[in-house]
């Protein structure tokens, strides 16, 4: 029998499988994004070597991808994405102010992880995820393995709250709006669809909440800098995600994931085969191995007949 550690990257008790599997992550990809053009020449890169202009929500699933891979695939899925990432942003290049630069600058792949991952756990926590700040704190140090398969050293990664507030107070002085960011965030609050979702197209409109809530949910001095949209009270914000994050958590898991690409339901598919073959009890999807009764050798009885044994 394979150990846990062969099945999957971040083992179901990781603190990662449950902000990961929480539907809050939509949220947090694109607040991620919003976050993340605010590096001047991180989204220079961006802009000059992806088609984000023409799909910013395919840049979405294809991080939603990785996340993943890095998360409920295998070792060699995670090994396999790592590989390919690395090769590609080792070719690209990016123009700036007469210089060049090499995509994968350490610098720049920790202001895109360090967006991400405190993006999602952000998002999370707020929206009403039971994730304390020693769990936020733990998510955070198994992030680090997340960050090497970009090509970064765990070292230079950081691993609780008090190191990722201590790493954005240090970015914040060489953040800007530029003419790109400024554009990201339209982009993103009125995305062009990909051509196999266009038929979701009359329903467009109705993405713009979607959009505005992301932006909402980033860091105040963050809105303050692009200044986008006029200021809600927090509540309402904070009432938003919930009411979002409450809708979406009540999809089956099929319907759910059609969302992601082809190849990404058939990793998250194998994913679910092997930890069935492993003893896990998979008939309520991934989503249900957050529950430990769940796990091998678990007490699937209801917690009201457990405490009455």
């Amino acid at each position: 029998m394979p150990t846990i550690e062969e099945i999957v990257v971040q083992p179901p008790q990781s603190v990662t499988w449950q902000v990961h599997l929480d539907r809050a992550m939509w949220i947090g990809g694109v607040r991620g994004l919003m976050l993340q053009a605010l590096h001047p020449l991180a989204m220079r890169g961006v802009w000059q070597n992806s088609n984000f202009q023409e799909d910013p929500f395919g840049r979405l699933r294809r991080t939603a991808d990785f996340v993943g891979r890095v998360t409920f695939g295998s070792p060699e899925d995670a090994d396999e994405i790592g590989r390919r990432v690395r090769g590609i942003h080792r070719q690209l290049r990016i123009q700036s102010e007469g210089r060049t630069y090499r995509v994968d600058d350490p610098e720049l792949l920790l202001w895109v992880h360090c967006a991400e991952v405190s993006s999602y756990l952000e998002v999370a926590r707020r929206g009403g995820l039971g994730i304390t700040e020693r769990q936020a704190d733990r998510y955070l140090r198994e992030q680090r393995k997340s960050a090497t398969y970009v090509g970064l050293h765990l070292e230079d990664v950081p691993g609780s709250l008090a190191e990722m507030d201590a790493y954005f107070k240090q970015a914040r002085p060489s953040l800007q709006v530029t003419p790109e960011a400024a554009a990201t965030v339209r982009f993103l609050l009125w995305p062009r669809l990909p051509q196999e979702l266009r038929l979701l197209s009359p329903g467009k409109p109705a993405y713009f909440p979607f959009g505005a809530l992301c932006y909402y949910t980033l860091p105040d001095w963050a809105r303050r800098m692009y200044g986008v949209l006029p200021e809600v009270p927090k509540a309402t914000v904070t009432a938003a995600l919930k009411a979002f994050r409450l809708t979406m958590n009540s999809l089956p898991e099929p319907v759910h994931d059609r969302a992601f690409m082809p190849s990404t339901r058939d990793m998250l598919a194998r994913a679910r085969q092997r930890l069935g073959a492993a003893g896990y009890d998979v008939s309520k999807g991934l989503k249900g191995l957050t529950d430990p009764r769940r796990w091998p050798g678990g007490d699937r009885r209801t917690p009201h007949h457990r405490s009455a044994a």
